[in-house]
């Protein structure tokens, strides 16, 4: 089913909607289990889309995101900036303040926002800011820039979340070590799992996380970093469980066992701007037990470190 986009707005040609039937996960989540790492897209005719955004989505209410966080049984979520709303942050906060404590936010935010608006954005539940530092997804911003507002969040207890791709670390290395705050980094800073995992590129990033405590990473979104892709496309259990995305399974379980203190898992629905096939949502929750094998890891990974860092005051 094609889904809109609502208000003056069209979708990216050739966009791929997500997927509205996930099954239902055979992995039993862990009581108080945390997706954290998830978006809402608008709806555009609410609030809508930033005029420098590199794509156009289609619509991806916090209704349908909490609606798909109850089936999969999660009980919690955290809500990411999504790219395509700038620094317009007003959905992701309607989100958080909508969901009756259940979410957390990290939010984009410029130079130019006042130390009131960063009050006010921790009132509503959000807990850190996002550096994006894919090129094709956003425009350049001046690290001094950065750096600044990472002085100024770390204040209130904010933590930065970074995006990048694994060949540019080397280069963003001096910068994110200078960083004041927690350091949470998307997707394993997206390895190419083609090479091998005792390489120099991943090596350097486990040397990144094992040299500075106060990274952490996500092991999520295997269907963006997967070489061989899923053995089951969306709604067609294959009874092969063990199968989806099997490539990256080794990437994303050795940083879960070395780092066990400092991961975080999150669907990342509604899965914005993949370009071969749209995953199922409660397969990628089948997933988890394939990188954290046994129950303390899956509690550390679901609970525990999610908690620690966004609702600290309840742990």
């Amino acid at each position: 089913m094609s889904k809109n986009t609502s208000g003056d707005f069209t979708k990216t040609a050739g966009w791929l909607d997500w997927y509205t039937g996930p099954s239902k996960p055979t992995f039993q989540l862990p009581a108080g289990a945390v997706d954290a790492h998830c978006h809402v897209f608008g709806p555009g005719a609410e609030f809508p889309y930033a005029p420098e955004r590199k794509y156009t989505p289609c619509d991806a209410s916090k209704a349908e995101l909490y609606a798909l966080r109850d089936h999969l049984g999660f009980a919690r979520n955290v809500v990411v900036q999504a790219t395509c709303h700038g620094a317009d942050n007003r959905a992701m906060i309607d989100a958080c303040v909508s969901s009756g404590g259940k979410a957390r936010g990290v939010a984009t935010v410029r130079r130019s926002v006042t130390d009131e608006e960063l009050q006010t954005m921790h009132d509503a539940g959000v807990r850190g800011v996002r550096f994006n530092f894919v090129k094709r997804l956003v425009d350049f911003t001046p690290k001094d820039e950065l750096m600044e507002i990472a002085g100024r969040i770390s204040k209130l207890g904010w933590h930065v979340v970074i995006y990048f791709e694994a060949v540019d670390l080397p280069e963003l290395w001096d910068f994110f070590t200078a960083l004041p705050t927690t350091v949470v980094v998307d997707h394993m800073g997206r390895p190419d799992v083609s090479k091998p995992i005792d390489g120099p590129e991943f090596e350097l990033f486990l040397k990144f996380m094992h040299e500075h405590g106060n990274v952490w990473s996500k092991v999520s979104c295997p269907e963006r970093l997967s070489v061989t892709g899923p053995k089951a496309l969306p709604g067609q259990l294959s009874g092969e469980p063990d199968g989806y995305y099997q490539d990256v399974v080794p990437f994303a379980r050795r940083v879960v066992e070395e780092f066990p203190d400092r991961v975080l898992w999150g669907t990342d629905w509604p899965h914005p701007n993949l370009k071969d096939h749209m995953p199922d949502d409660g397969l990628l929750v089948d997933f988890i037990p394939q990188i954290a094998p046994t129950a303390e890891l899956q509690r550390k990974l679901l609970v525990d470190n999610p908690m620690k860092l966004y609702w600290p005051e309840e742990v």
